[in-house]
């Protein structure tokens, strides 16, 4: 587990909870309930998660004027079930303050728990003089996105096909540009990997 929660550039650090609510979940050891007192949930198939490398090309090429690092990901086995995830970070190529932009995908269909917690919490609009809170739908697929004025900081969350976590964090750049991030990434090629 010390390995998994390491790999924290390849997952993305807001997929860490995440990580560690499975794990913690799906604990080898964990001692079965006594006879006729089984979860329901124990009884129900897992769903298959996709490899990271089948996610890995839908993480954008660099636009002109920016640079990225390699691409990053894994698919880690967390006992009863795995988890895959990638992750890549962009630089601006500018000299001081340069903008950044991290993209992370996470397969999070060996939860839906999580799914609905998570989604449960993206119904709050609010905005303000520093910035702003909503809720978005893009394709058909529910949202929330963030913005702070101070330091331009701008997250985007996404949930694709009822599975695919994406999140698009901004440093260093105007609100709109979270959007025109997103417009990078091909939604309908995600949605149907399977």
């Amino acid at each position: 587990m010390k390995d998994l929660l390491r790999s924290k550039r390849a997952i993305g650090w807001s997929f860490a909870p995440l990580i560690l609510c499975l794990a913690l979940s799906f604990d080898a050891s964990a001692q079965p309930p006594p006879p006729g007192q089984e979860d329901a949930s124990a009884t129900r198939p897992l769903a298959d998660i996709v490899e990271y490398k089948d996610l890995l090309p839908i993480l954008p090429q660099p636009p002109a004027g920016w640079k990225a690092v390699e691409a990053e990901g894994s698919t880690d086995d967390l006992g009863d079930a795995q988890i895959s995830s990638v992750h890549r970070d962009y630089t601006k190529d500018e000299i001081g303050d340069a903008p950044t932009t991290s993209i992370s995908i996470l397969d999070s269909v060996a939860s839906p728990e999580y799914v609905d917690a998570t989604t449960a919490g993206w119904k709050l609009n609010e905005t303000t003089p520093d910035g702003y809170t909503k809720s978005v739908t893009i394709d058909g697929n529910p949202g929330f996105e963030t913005f702070e004025k101070d330091d331009k900081h701008g997250t985007l969350w996404l949930l694709v096909a009822k599975r695919y976590f994406l999140q698009i964090e901004t440093v260093g750049q105007d609100a709109p540009q979270l959007q025109d991030w997103l417009k990078r990434i091909d939604l309908k090629k995600l949605s149907a990997i399977k």
